[in-house]
């Protein structure tokens, strides 16, 4: 095991302030001038308010209709997590534990979605959709951000399924068990961490994502948060620097409360998943 002197250490420490540092100011500065007057925010952007406007987080969940924009983050970021879980953990088993023709090159059809963006691939999708009448529909956001995140969730589930004895599901299979009960009660409790980093990097993903919804979404009621905040609040010459601030704070709030509530969780997956 390596370990560092009172010198590295130090370095080290020094190293992690400073980059926490450059990832909390920009929240500190769009936290501060959500509270600002325009005039204000121009000629102290850095600085905190002179007089704090609360009015500037009312009028903007009431211009760009963020409960709504909530409500329609919430049911596609957990419908499209809960398949990506399901569909990538049952693929990574199947490839892990069976020895079927080609089921290499299938795990290597799985990792193309890593090399490849889905991004680069917008218009041939956005016929898809139209065909089948999923413009404009949660259900068609669903399916692309499902499509898109079994790619990453199929490599991570099969480092960590790999690692899983085989000798235990083998005891299971004397006792009478199926493949099926075996990857639901042996497998999927093992592999906790492995879901918890899948769950949280797709939902973060996919709450923040703002480019599909631009493209796939065009009415105002399925809006997600991210395209009601980005859109309502910046026009052609003119943007309410202010109003735009307080809508992106009220955005990230679902984020932060859920990456409090499941950091040990990520950080064991993320830890487990190195030493791996």
């Amino acid at each position: 095991m390596l370990r560092l002197n009172y010198t590295q250490k130090l370095f080290a420490y020094l190293l992690l302030i400073i980059y926490a540092v450059i990832i909390i100011f920009p929240f500190f500065v769009m936290i501060i001038d959500s509270f600002k007057t325009m005039s204000d925010l121009y000629l102290r952007p850095f600085s905190l308010p002179t007089s704090w406007i609360y009015q500037n987080y009312i009028t903007a969940w009431e211009t760009a209709n963020i409960g709504t924009g909530y409500i329609n983050s919430m049911i596609i970021a957990f419908s499209s997590v809960v398949i990506v879980v399901i569909l990538s953990s049952m693929l990574a088993y199947a490839i892990s534990r069976f020895r079927f023709p080609f089921y290499r090159q299938l795990f290597i059809y799985s990792l193309l979605g890593l090399a490849l963006p889905a991004n680069l691939a917008v218009i041939p999708i956005y016929i898809l959709m139209n065909r089948l009448h999923l413009i404009n529909t949660l259900l068609g956001l669903i399916i692309i951000y499902s499509s898109t995140g079994i790619s990453f969730s199929t490599f991570l589930f099969k480092n960590f399924i790999d690692a899983v004895p085989l000798e235990i599901e083998e005891s299971a299979k004397i006792d009478g068990a199926s493949d099926l009960r075996i990857y639901g009660s042996i497998v999927l409790p093992l592999i906790k961490p492995a879901i918890s980093v899948v769950a949280i990097v797709n939902f973060v993903g996919i709450w923040n994502d703002f480019f599909y919804p631009l493209i796939f979404i065009n009415s105002q009621s399925k809006f997600t948060i991210t395209l009601s905040v980005l859109t309502m609040f910046q026009g052609e010459y003119t943007t309410s620097w202010s109003l735009l601030f307080a809508g992106l704070s009220l955005s990230i709030i679902p984020m932060i409360i859920i990456f409090v509530s499941f950091s040990k969780q990520f950080i064991a997956g993320i830890t487990q998943g190195a030493i791996k």
